[in-house]
Parts: C-alpha cells; sequence; structure tokens
C-alpha cells in the first residue's frame, strides 16, 4: 500500500477532523456533566458565583431544551469526521486505506471522544459541568440548529409513538427506577427517597382490590342494633367508622350506610343510646373492586370521605378500603394506638417463618426473594388455595419453587397463617 502525496484540500480536512475530534471532547463533557449535576446543586453552585454557574443552572432547570441540540450535534459531527477520514484515506492509500483508516477512526474517536471526556465528567461533575455551560448556552440558542432538532423530535414522535410534534423523548418506567436505583446506590439520594419514589410509581399501577380490607375482616353493625351496641363494637375494635349491614332472606349480606363514631358519641350523651343506629346511617360510597387507587385517593380528596365499600362486577360486597389504606400503599404501614402491631411474617426457632396469610403477593416475594404468581392472586392464602384447588386442612403442606408452605391456621374455609421454610435438597 503506497501512500499518495497530500495535497492542500488533504491536509485541510486531516485539520478538519482534528477540529471536529476537539469539538466531541467538549461535547461528550458537557454531555455527561451537565446529566450528572441536580438542580439543587447547579442552584448552590450559582449562588456561590461560580463562573458559569447561571448558565448552569438556567441549562439544568429545563433539560428538554439541551439534550435534544446536544446529541444533534454530536451526531453531525461524528458523521462528518468519519465522511472526511474515508475520503482521506481512499485518496491517500485506496481502497485498502479506506478500511484501515475507519478501523483507525473507531478507535480513536471512542477512547478520545467518548470514553476518556466522559470518564473525566463521572468523576468531576461540576467541573464538567461548569466549564461547559456557556458553550451548551450558545449551542442551545443556535436557532436553525433548535428548529433542525425540533423538527426532527417531531418525525421521530409521528413515526413512533402518533401524536404529533409536541412529544419528547420517553423514557420507560423500568428504566427510570434503574436510575433511581443507580442515585441510591451511589448516595446521591437517600435509601428511604428511593423507596417512596418506587412506591410512586407502583401506585398508579395498584387497584382497590390489592389493598382492601376483605369482607370477612370488615368491622361492622347490623342494621336495627341499638346505639349503645353500636358504639361498644366501635371502641372494641378502634374504629371511626362502620359500615351497617342488612341481611336478606337468602342470607345474602349488603351495606345500607356508614355509621359514624362521632355520631353515636353525641346520641349517647343525649340519653338515646337505647334507639336504634338506623336513624344514623350516612350514605356509602360503592366502588368496583378495579377501581386504581390513584383515582379512588383524588376522589376521597375531592369529595371528602374517607371510607368506600368495594364491590365485585356482580354487585356483591368483597370489601372496604380507606384513606388510610391508600396513604399505607404510598409511605408503608401506618401503626396507631388501636392497631393491632401483629407482624406479617414472624421467625421461629425451628428455623421456619409464621406468615399472615393475608400478606400480599408481592411483600412476600420481596420479602423471601420468590417469584410467586402476583397477576392471578393478590395474598399468600389465596395463593395456595388456588394451588391446592381445594379447602385444605390444618398441617396440609405443598412444596413450590423450594419452599415449603404448611396450612397453619384455618378460619372456617379461609387460610389465616401460614408456615414457611425453604427445602433443604438431601443428595
Amino acid at each position: 500500500m503506497i501512500a499518495a502525496t497530500p495535497t492542500s484540500a488533504d491536509w485541510w480536512m486531516l485539520i478538519a477532523i482534528a477540529l471536529l475530534l476537539c469539538v466531541l471532547i467538549v461535547l461528550s463533557i458537557a454531555e455527561m456533566g451537565l446529566s450528572r449535576v441536580s438542580k439543587p446543586k447547579a442552584q448552590a453552585l450559582a449562588d456561590s458565583g461560580s463562573k458559569g454557574g447561571q448558565a448552569l443552572l438556567g441549562l439544568v432547570s429545563h433539560p428538554e431544551r439541551w439534550v435534544n441540540p446536544l446529541l444533534l450535534s454530536v451526531n453531525v459531527c461524528q458523521t462528518v469526521q468519519a465522511t472526511l477520514t474515508g475520503v482521506v484515506s481512499g485518496r491517500l492509500f485506496g481502497p485498502t486505506g479506506v478500511v484501515v483508516g475507519v478501523l483507525l477512526n473507531v478507535v480513536v474517536f471512542f477512547v478520545f471522544a467518548e470514553a476518556v471526556p466522559k470518564t473525566y465528567a463521572v468523576q468531576q461533575p461540576d467541573r464538567a459541568a461548569l466549564s461547559t455551560s456557556k458553550l451548551i448556552s450558545l449551542l442551545v440558542g443556535f436557532w436553525p440548529l433548535m428548529m433542525i432538532s425540533k423538527a426532527l423530535i417531531g418525525l421521530t414522535n409521528i413515526v413512533v409513538k402518533g401524536k404529533g410534534l409536541e412529544q419528547g423523548p420517553f423514557v420507560g418506567e423500568q428504566e427510570f427506577l434503574g436510575l433511581v436505583e443507580a442515585a441510591a446506590q451511589e448516595e446521591v439520594i437517600e435509601h428511604e427517597e428511593r423507596e417512596l419514589i418506587e412506591s410512586i410509581i407502583e401506585f398508579g399501577d395498584t387497584v382497590v382490590r390489592e389493598i382492601m380490607r376483605p369482607r370477612p375482616d370488615i368491622v361492622s353493625v347490623d342494621f336495627g342494633s341499638t346505639i349503645d351496641a353500636a358504639i361498644d363494637e366501635a371502641f372494641e375494635h378502634g374504629v371511626s367508622r362502620m359500615p351497617v349491614m342488612t341481611e336478606d332472606e337468602d342470607g345474602n349480606q349488603d351495606v345500607v350506610g356508614i355509621a359514624y363514631t362521632k355520631d353515636l358519641m353525641k346520641r349517647i350523651r343525649a340519653g338515646e343510646g337505647a334507639q336504634p343506629v338506623d336513624s344514623l346511617i350516612r350514605p356509602a360510597v360503592v366502588i368496583p373492586e378495579n377501581k386504581p387507587v390513584a383515582k379512588l385517593m383524588r376522589e376521597m380528596q375531592r369529595d371528602h370521605f374517607h371510607m368506600a365499600i368495594v364491590a365485585d362486577e356482580y354487585g356483591s360486597i368483597t370489601g372496604l378500603v380507606t384513606l388510610e389504606d391508600c396513604l399505607e400503599e404510598l409511605v408503608g404501614e401506618i401503626v396507631d394506638e388501636h392497631d393491632d402491631e401483629d407482624p406479617m411474617v414472624r421467625p421461629l426457632p425451628n428455623g421456619e417463618s409464621l406468615v399472615d396469610a393475608g400478606m400480599a403477593i408481592s411483600e412476600f416475594n420481596d420479602h423471601f426473594e420468590t417469584k410467586l404468581d402476583e397477576e392471578e392472586f393478590d395474598t399468600v392464602g389465596g395463593f395456595l388455595f388456588g394451588i391446592l384447588e381445594h379447602v385444605p386442612v390444618t398441617g396440609e403442606s405443598l412444596e413450590i419453587d423450594g419452599w415449603r408452605f404448611v396450612v397453619d391456621e384455618l378460619e372456617g374455609r379461609r387460610i389465616t397463617k401460614v408456615r414457611v421454610l425453604p427445602v433443604v435438597d438431601v443428595e
């Protein structure tokens, strides 16, 4: 392979390739540096009078303004330099030179325009962001680049999403959770903040059936009961509201309304404790069990009610949900002086664990690192009942995915306690 004598055009193209390499180095530092500086950090740098701090704050406050123009600039520079490299290599060394030139170009530009500058920006994010903030602000303010960027993003959204030109790049839920997990591991955010963010994301996918109190656990009072009997029931279980139930000739129960403890107490102080509770009934809100919890919570705030009755697709009462249940889905268990603090999982001396059968499958999977079916079943008891396909007896057991489940306690046909232990393979 004999090299031809470079012409002045070749030298100019080589100079252009070197300049493009420098530009790509700066853009790589800016891309990584800006993406790793939070808005509070940028605000602190701006308040301290750091050079470039105000420009940095403007960029970090509106990342949608610089991400696309920056990525477009990187793409244009990479395309142009690759083309120039191919042209120069072909002119100087022929077809073989094109192959060698392209390979060398990939190595050089990856090392010096990607790996090295981005590694530096990861190690020194504040310095990287501040040093490039003014340049990127000028780049973002370049009107033709902005218009081209918006047009290309609009074309992308039309092709992929079909929602026109005003949508921006999309981040999936799992990608976002991955970013949150990485931020927690790098101590950018606290682990408690990570858990809250994950709860908020999951909150949008949760339906009422997953958090409701099932029908057998509802504290209620019978229609026609006295006010004294109703207040005794409320005090015994520490509740502020109770459904008032009625029963037809076939034994089917229905909710006729809600009795408030404060209303009962007012009547008792007035000496009317022997009167029936019927006159104090307030209307009950009935919702379907597949209603999203986020939507229910907004309705509770808007319409000022704290309790709703849950019904299945046939109209039968299946459970009850309160505002506290919705909040617990976000912030975790809320225990007051009236709640039973019996844990969902209690380790036993023999190595087994006693599990409340009402424990959610998702929580069980998180605690024991298992992969039980969360789609078809909501609770551990429901899962076992579905797998067994019959009403079990106390002591009945089965093995699933390396774990033995033993029915420890029953209430009628309902599983209430389960003993769980890992299965040890004996060779």
